[in-house]
């Protein structure tokens, strides 16, 4: 497009140099190799946006004066270009570098938005160069980069190891002598400071002086500085009393040495990348903490017992959200059964973490006593109301929970839900579903029942507990995924090849796991809790019914001696015999009949002893005086372990015996 200057005032005439012609403005070249003036101007006229303070080279050679053009297009009254409007200003070497600088003050406004180290090392290079440099690279020692707290230091204290993690240059690639991303840093003769010139903990230096500190040894000199060295910068990152890394700025291009607004512009960089290093390791910290806590607090992934095969799998949130107060729980209960549980608290964190601890030992304190789901909700409801009432930020207290019992015996599932999703069943035959359940609110809010829902479940049942950090934010398609993952992962897989063995719930856990959409990056603690069910045959059970009679002890005594005859638990029959012949007395002395008596065989011999009446047993030890008092002890002595729960009609007492060691010998002991 032909342009040629048709119109101009007395200031842009100054500008022009002697001797030129009117063509002087077009022949302008771009600065740092950039479009020239006519370029730049035809691209107006040609598409009609707006140039902005573009800059172009202006004067004779090594001339450090430049011209920034502004322009636009004139449209005629029908929307033909007409021309184009220059305005002009010129300005010299220094205002550049200003205006430079102020653009990377802009580019850095984002300094300090990640929480990686490495990512902010990065973001400081891609600020320096080239608004301060032609290359520049920053280093850190093993500390920072293993995620341990710097130790505390002062500006230019030799730091062991450092290692280079981030480079940029203005073009091209890094130079291959120089020490590359990922290598040790060379160490330096001790002492820098002495040779270069420091200011406010900026060493300035030009290419001798970089040299001599380096100590003029060739192969140091060609690893740390690149070919044509004009001047250098280093400053350390340095907040809150502890050392993070180096960085160093080389000007090879450039010719002018570094002013004040250098200095106080890298400053002011290594300033910002310092706190948000600090920041990053306060997160770090409390991130870590809160795991380790949390991880501390969770049982083991995978259980055995006679009532279920467990497995869980945890996956803490990732990112800003820190960890949050997921938990799950699987424990043994009296009498072969087992306790099955999942909780999420509200928030993240500490707090969160500190919650979940409290709430969990809650649970495991209650389930001890016996108490039936809904009653154990209710009194960690009321717990969950105490903790907000001592809380700072009340609103910050709640949580989810499920808590289930499987007994064995019976096949029957008891569960009850505080605000919590239901769980999902397999089936044997592979029938996938979610049980019927009434949730009640969340722990914390009070003044509304829970509701116990029962359940039969064959032998080789599946149950899945889960948060909502597995169904993600849409419900209602998480758990519709779970359900078809459910099926794929834990029915066995016809064909030729199969075996018809069910896949290993810790393999299963996991997989459910990976197969979340953003499992690479949750947003929310992630938990499952798997429980294949198992049944303890009717061969190992006895069960009878005694009347309120006195000679109930001496049938007691012979049914027991029998049906342990018949399971050759001969050596178990003494100690058995004494502990039934108390345990049916006392429930002959107190509550009267009828008496129930059941017997369970497994890795432990269960004895049960049931009576209609709802008052505590108590441990006391009896003076010698006393006639009585002495059963329960005795009992006590006998047993690995007793106590009592509550039923719908009166209590029974347990107790827990080991197989396998002669009862006369624990007698007499």
């Amino acid at each position: 497009m032909d342009l040629r200057v048709a119109r101009t005032n007395a200031a842009f005439e100054s500008l022009r140099p002697e001797d030129a012609d009117d063509g002087w403005l077009m022949a302008l070249p771009g600065a740092e190799g950039e479009e020239s003036a006519r370029e730049a101007l035809a691209r107006v006229a040609r598409s009609g946006t707006v140039l902005v303070a573009g800059e172009f080279r202006h004067g004779p050679p090594g001339s450090d004066l430049s011209l920034f053009l502004s322009a636009m297009r004139v449209d005629g009254p029908l929307g033909e270009p007409l021309g184009v409007v220059v305005t002009a200003r010129e300005v010299t070497q220094r205002q550049r570098a200003r205006r430079r600088l102020s653009q990377a003050y802009e580019r850095a406004f984002h300094l300090g938005s990640s929480l990686d180290v490495v990512h902010s090392a990065r973001d400081l290079t891609d600020v320096l160069v080239p608004a301060l440099g032609d290359l520049a690279c920053v280093d850190f020692p093993d500390d920072v980069l293993q995620g341990r707290d710097p130790p505390l230091g002062y500006p230019g204290q030799a730091v062991s190891a450092p290692r280079r993690v981030a480079v940029k240059t203005a073009e091209g690639d890094w130079p291959e002598r120089l020490v590359q991303v990922g290598e040790p840093v060379p160490p330096v003769p001790a002492g820098p400071q002495t040779a270069g010139s420091l200011l406010e903990d900026v060493l300035v230096a030009d290419a001798p002086t970089a040299r001599e500190i380096l100590g003029e040894d060739p192969e140091l000199i060609a690893r740390m500085l690149p070919e044509g060295l004009r001047c250098f910068l280093g400053s350390p990152l340095f907040h809150g009393g502890r050392f993070f890394g180096y960085v160093q700025v080389y000007r090879t291009r450039d010719t002018r040495p570094f002013g004040e607004d250098d200095l106080r512009f890298l400053k002011d960089m290594c300033h910002r990348t310092a706190a948000a290093l600090d920041n990053a390791f306060r997160y770090t910290r409390e991130h870590r903490t809160a795991l380790v806590l949390q991880r501390s607090l969770l049982p083991p992934s995978a259980t055995e017992s006679p009532a279920a095969e467990t497995a869980g799998s945890y996956l803490p949130a990732s990112g800003s959200a820190s960890v949050g107060g997921d938990w799950f729980d699987a424990f043994p209960l009296s009498s072969l059964r087992i306790a099955l549980v999942v909780g999420d608290v509200v928030g993240h964190g500490l707090q969160a973490t500190a919650t979940m601890a409290r709430t969990r030992t809650a649970v495991q304190t209650l389930a001890d006593l016996d108490l039936p789901p809904d009653e154990l909700l209710t009194c960690l409801d009321d717990l969950v109301q105490r903790m907000k009432a001592e809380a700072d930020q009340p609103d910050s207290i709640g949580a989810s929970c499920l808590f289930a019992v499987y007994d064995p015996v019976s096949r029957e599932c008891r569960l009850a839900s505080a605000g919590h999703p239901p769980p999902a069943v397999v089936l044997p035959d592979g029938t996938v579903s979610y049980l019927e359940l009434t949730p009640g609110p969340p722990l914390g809010v009070g003044d509304n029942p829970f509701e116990v829902a029962s359940v039969t479940l064959p032998p080789g049942s599946v149950l899945a507990f889960y948060t909502d950090g597995l169904v993600g934010h849409d419900p209602e398609a998480g758990m519709a995924r779970l359900l078809v993952d459910l099926e794929r992962l834990c029915c066995p897989t016809p064909g030729p090849d199969a075996h018809g063995n069910p896949r290993p719930l810790d393999q299963v856990s996991g997989e459910l796991v990976r197969r979340h959409p953003h499992a690479e990056d949750p947003d929310d603690d992630i938990t499952v809790l798997l429980a294949r069910t198992r049944t303890v045959p009717e061969s190992d059970t006895a069960v009878w019914e005694l009347p309120a009679d006195p000679a109930a002890v001496q049938t007691a005594r012979e049914h027991v001696t029998s049906q342990l005859e018949r399971w050759g638990l001969v050596e178990e029959v003494f100690t058995t015999e004494l502990i039934v012949s108390e345990l049916v007395t006392n429930a002959l002395r107190y509550a009267g009949g009828p008496i129930g008596l059941r017997l369970i065989r497994d890795h432990v011999l269960v004895c049960e002893v049931s009576d209609p009446s709802n008052t505590q047993p108590r441990l006391r030890r009896a003076l010698t005086t006393d006639e009585g008092g002495r059963g329960l002890f005795l009992v006590a002595q006998l047993a690995r372990r007793w106590g009592s729960r509550y039923g719908d009609r009166g209590k029974t007492i347990w107790t827990e015996q080991e197989l396998g060691t002669p009862g006369a010998g624990r007698a007499l002991s």
